[in-house]
């Protein structure tokens, strides 16, 4: 089956790009912008061109161009002009976009030289924060909404999983660790997002701290095994889809049961399920934390 994304609707414009199916029909009807094709039997559609001009034309846009002058520049002179503004200019949105054209293209050639001009500029961890945070909630998105496939997403997300172990392994071969405190970082059962898991692995780790990594879908049972290893341990686990809303409850009394009789044992949690529950009634030994950034204060 052939997973390339090669034709968008103005739904799926829009979705991409965030500019408004109303906004972009009158920059092709005023402006001549865009050029939709048909299909054979006559549904409109855009090509992949389309959606990189689009992406171009937003960018130049946002940084103070008006629609009708970027109307009259030559074509082939827009994604130059939009290079130059990124490369004296803030960053992000280009990055991202770039990383989205990469998605769509399975072009990891495109994926490689926009995280190494990234580099010249920010630390690893800046760019996690910065550009792929935002650039997973996009996906999270654009998968929900159909316009992009399973394939698309698990070719960035596979992608951004490697930046993240490289710069985990960097710190890990260079650092001596002597820390009293173990974090132990796990998925429970079904749960497979792990990318803002790995990210916290690595800010843990990068602080000096003793750090092992369980990684995805982890009986509770099976936790036990580490406190015969270490004194002193965090849990650490990162709900996303799993454990579902009506579960949720009963896993954290579980957990507490079975877990937390050491009194120098901790479990902090955080992700979108925790919504569900009330985070202040919380058992001794719980402590739950609405972002990334928010718990890596902690450390």
């Amino acid at each position: 089956m052939n997973n390339i994304k090669n034709r968008f609707s103005i739904k799926d414009l829009e979705n991409l790009t965030g500019i408004k199916a109303h906004t972009i029909r009158i920059w092709e009807k005023r402006y001549n912008l865009l050029e939709p094709k048909r299909t054979e039997t006559n549904i409109r559609y855009y090509d992949l061109a389309s959606f990189q001009k689009l992406l171009n034309v937003s960018y130049l846009n946002n940084n103070g161009f008006k629609i009708s002058k970027i109307a009259t520049i030559d074509e082939k002179k827009i994604p130059v002009l939009v290079r130059e503004i990124a490369a004296e200019s803030n960053l992000e949105s280009h990055a991202i976009n770039a990383f989205k054209l990469a998605m769509l293209n399975f072009d990891q050639a495109l994926f490689y030289k926009t995280y190494e001009s990234l580099l010249e500029e920010k630390a690893f961890h800046d760019i996690f924060y910065d550009i792929f945070i935002p650039l997973l909630t996009e996906i999270g998105l654009l998968w929900q909404t159909d316009t992009i496939s399973t394939a698309h997403e698990h070719f960035i997300t596979s992608l951004l999983r490697q930046k993240i172990l490289i710069n985990t392994e960097k710190i890990q071969s260079q650092q001596t660790n002597n820390s009293t405190k173990t974090f132990v970082l796990y998925l429970p059962d079904n749960e497979i997002h792990e990318l803002g898991l790995m990210f916290i692995n690595h800010q843990i780790v990068s602080k000096g701290y003793q750090s092992i990594f369980l990684g995805q879908s982890v009986p509770l049972e099976s936790l036990t095994d580490l406190q015969r290893y270490y004194d002193e341990v965090i849990y650490l686990s990162y709900f996303t889809i799993k454990p579902e809303k009506e579960h949720i409850a009963k896993y954290i009394t579980d957990f507490d049961k079975l877990l937390l009789k050491n009194p120098k044992t901790e479990f902090w949690i955080l992700g979108q399920m925790l919504n569900s529950i009330d985070i202040d009634k919380l058992p001794s030994g719980m402590r739950a934390f609405k972002s990334i950034q928010s718990l890596i204060k902690e450390l």
